[in-house]
């Protein structure tokens, strides 16, 4: 079905900021768009839909054009949607990767605090969806400041690797804590980032 789309009926778009390609493992600016018509659920009995195929395709780049090995003609790797959205295409296309990223968050939060929901009480859920908001927003946060994978890592790989941290605490006269986090341990400069970002520094003592 993809292929009997012309090479003509193509449309290059360009992201406003950049989006993070998993199949790719890179972040990329800009894509083409092209939509078609197709007929769904004809398997079943009474049941097939015809509607539009909008998809999106992202050329995959040569990793030894580097070295002199160019390409001979384009590859790209697609994805596309099935929709009956009343929008012309570039709207459309772009809704999808929306609503896509909000599905992203909504099942970050189902994993986390969204699955003590809900209770009986209607002020309790109020008070529960709000703290899961700000914890949800802080997790990001955190993410961005630890850098790397952390970025743009979900919220239960956050929390197993900066959060849940198999540390100790060993208190000191004074009222001075030490923080012993494990020997060797993989993510320490991450969660170091994350510690300095939101830290002043330790006070010069005089010599």
């Amino acid at each position: 079905m993809i292929a009997a789309i012309d090479d003509d009926a193509w449309q290059a778009i360009e992201y406003p900021n950049a989006i993070f390609d998993e199949q790719a493992g890179c972040w990329v600016s800009d894509a083409e768009i092209a939509e078609t018509r197709y007929t769904a659920f004809t398997s079943k009995k009474g049941r097939a839909v015809t509607a539009r195929l909008i998809v999106r395709r992202v050329k995959r780049l040569n990793p030894q054009a580097a070295g002199g090995q160019d390409e001979l003609f384009g590859q790209y790797r697609y994805h596309a949607v099935f929709t009956d959205s009343p929008f012309h295409l570039a709207q459309a296309e772009e809704q999808h990767r929306d609503h896509a990223i909000v599905e992203q968050v909504f099942a970050d939060l189902v994993c986390g605090p969204l699955a003590h929901l809900p209770s009986g009480d209607f002020a309790a859920n109020a008070a529960w969806l709000t703290c899961a908001a700000i914890t949800h927003n802080l997790l990001r946060a955190t993410g961005c400041l630890a850098g790397g994978v952390h970025a743009r890592a979900r919220g239960a790989t956050l929390r197993r690797r900066l959060v849940a941290v198999p540390a100790r605490l060993a208190r000191h006269g004074r009222g001075h804590v030490t923080f012993r986090l494990p020997q060797h341990w993989r993510w320490q400069q991450a969660w170091m980032n994350v510690f300095d970002a939101v830290h002043d520094p330790p006070p010069a003592h005089a010599v």
